[in-house]
């Protein structure tokens, strides 16, 4: 990831295309973080940012998109996209714990309790998760907007949304039957959707506007990442991905791949983004960088 980066008074620097976008979007969140964590000493915070290192920096983008929309600025929406960016990584640091997934990699390179051990892993995701509400609670908004923000944000990462939605895929691991369709969409739209929904709706929410074409912008485009991310699973490769494959299938889940088929979800995934895009509507061509990620999102192989 780049150093720090200075955040503009204006949301548009520079050609905007997807991946220019989504790549200072990442910077910005980052910076955003190294500045949180500036002069905290100990392997907690270092483990902290290697957490938010390396990814694709999908939700902060989302915040920024769609605060841009709204006509907020970056030095406004930044700190949102920076927490919603450290709450991710926070679920993927526990999700890989040895009492979770057991993973050995993420990001092409080891997870936390690999590189560290398992206390590190557990107290950097526990702040990384407080560190997200603080950048909420700090950011440069008026109080309504900052504590809709709070609460939205406590009830998409929580036993509502993405808390209770891993603990329905880990009861699914011994449950005497797979998950039907319309079980596996309702834990995944917890589990994986919450969160983008949240980062969708975020700029409507700062700027204190209507945000249901956002949130089912967001609905749309959370499916269609995690049938995406199924169809990975199955024809990915580890090295290209970044962490391990074929864990579905060994596990025996249920996943959108095992009940609809590969050439089915695919569709599906296809017709979700046709819908992601046209819950955009309202916004006209301002919102053409959000149909893009749309797309890449479904297109995606890694």
């Amino acid at each position: 990831m780049g150093g720090a980066l200075p955040l503009a008074s204006a949301p548009d620097a520079g050609p905007r295309t997807f991946d220019s976008t989504l790549a200072r979007a990442r910077d910005l969140a980052f910076a955003e973080l190294t500045r949180a964590l500036a002069g905290e000493p100990g392997p907690v915070a270092q483990a902290m940012l290697y957490a938010c290192e390396g990814g694709k920096g999908l939700r902060g983008f989302l915040v920024l998109e769609s605060a841009r929309l709204h006509g907020l600025s970056e030095v406004e929406a930044a700190p949102a996209a920076a927490a919603i960016e450290a709450l991710h990584a926070y679920s993927l640091v526990h999700d890989d714990l040895p009492c979770m997934d057991d993973d050995d990699l993420r990001r092409g390179r080891p997870t936390v309790h690999r590189k560290w051990d398992e206390a590190v892993a557990v107290l950097a995701g526990d702040a990384l998760q407080t560190l997200a509400f603080e950048l909420v609670a700090n950011a440069p908004l008026p109080p309504e907007p900052r504590l809709a923000l709070l609460l939205t944000l406590a009830q998409a990462s929580g036993v509502r949304g993405m808390v209770g939605g891993q603990m329905l895929d880990i009861a699914a691991e011994t449950a005497p039957a797979p998950l039907t369709l319309p079980e596996i969409t309702v834990l995944q739209a917890r589990k994986t959707g919450a969160l983008l929904s949240w980062s969708a709706a975020a700029g409507a929410r700062m700027a204190g506007a209507d945000a249901s074409a956002l949130l089912r912008y967001g609905d749309a485009l959370g499916l269609a990442f995690q049938i995406a991310d199924d169809i990975l699973d199955v024809e990915g490769d580890a090295a290209t991905i970044g962490k391990a494959v074929a864990k579905d299938a060994a596990a025996g889940k249920a996943t959108f791949v095992s009940l609809l088929g590969l050439e089915s979800a695919r569709a599906r995934a296809r017709s979700l983004v046709e819908e992601a895009c046209d819950a955009l509507a309202p916004y006209g061509p301002d919102a053409d960088t959000l149909r893009e990620a749309a797309r890449f999102v479904a297109a995606r192989r890694k």
